[in-house]
């Protein structure tokens, strides 16, 4: 049987492959925001990739949710408001939990020490004198909260399901991006309810594991949604609201 060997719709999948990898890329980055619009051009631009390949990706984006056209303004970076913070957690909570109860059984034990040694590093370096003038800090942690939770999912071994969570977490990104700001401070505490569930994980205790995970996944929605008090009496309508701690301000390095 022949083959055909570099046909030109090959290339132009390729293309919109790579140009999906960089608007990613700029998401988990903070160069694309949440409710920002953008023009066809302008993301040739920021991707470098050629005008051809990024209409062939909006389709991809549009159907996942992430962007949508609006007349005479162009392209529209999905807007953060409290129905997508509720669906983007619910999907995240349904598929991590699916793949803890995988990952309990599946993980090594060298493996799993090995995550946890690397939390304990990280944990160390915050609670460092000199945390704020650790450049990387906070970069390199955040790489291993969400390297964690996409190598639980990818160890179920599922294309579909590994696909589906990548798209959703760059609507957790977009969500954080928008609402949430991170400082070693606010490290701590999430790295410390990775080691709680992490600990359970070690012991191979799955209904611990995923109960603390649970707890994980609702913290960091429950900091989202206080993080934009005024956002959220607004969009609830009211004129009142429990008291809720403001974010603190100072020494506020990068969103998440």
């Amino acid at each position: 049987m022949n083959q055909v060997v570099n046909s030109p719709v090959d290339d132009s999948l390729s293309q919109r492959a790579k140009a999906y990898q960089g608007f990613t890329r700029q998401v988990f980055e903070g160069t694309i925001r949440a409710g920002q619009f953008v023009s066809q051009r302008e993301l040739m631009t920021l991707l470098d990739m050629p005008l051809g390949a990024v209409r062939e990706m909006i389709p991809r984006l549009e159907a996942a949710g992430l962007v949508k056209t609006v007349p005479q303004r162009g392209l529209q970076i999905a807007h953060v408001d409290l129905r997508l913070i509720r669906n983007a957690f619910q999907v995240r909570s349904m598929i991590e939990r699916e793949a803890l109860l995988h990952f309990v059984h599946t993980a090594t034990d060298a493996e799993l020490e090995a995550i946890e040694a690397s939390h304990h590093r990280i944990l160390a370096r915050a609670a460092a004198p000199d945390a704020l003038q650790d450049a990387t800090l906070l970069d390199e942690a955040q790489a291993l909260d969400w390297g964690l939770h996409d190598r639980m999912v990818d160890a179920l071994g599922n294309d579909i399901i590994s696909d589906q969570y990548r798209v959703n977490s760059l609507r957790v990104r977009l969500i954080k991006l928008e609402q949430s700001v991170i400082t070693p401070g606010r490290l701590i505490p999430a790295m410390q309810e990775h080691l709680r569930f992490i600990e359970a994980l070690r012991a191979r205790d799955g209904a611990k594991a995923a109960t603390l995970l649970e707890e994980h996944i609702s913290s960091a929605r429950n900091r989202v949604m206080h993080a934009p008090l005024e956002q959220v009496r607004n969009e609830w309508g009211v004129s009142s609201t429990p008291h809720i701690d403001p974010i603190p301000t100072d020494n506020i390095r990068r969103h998440v």
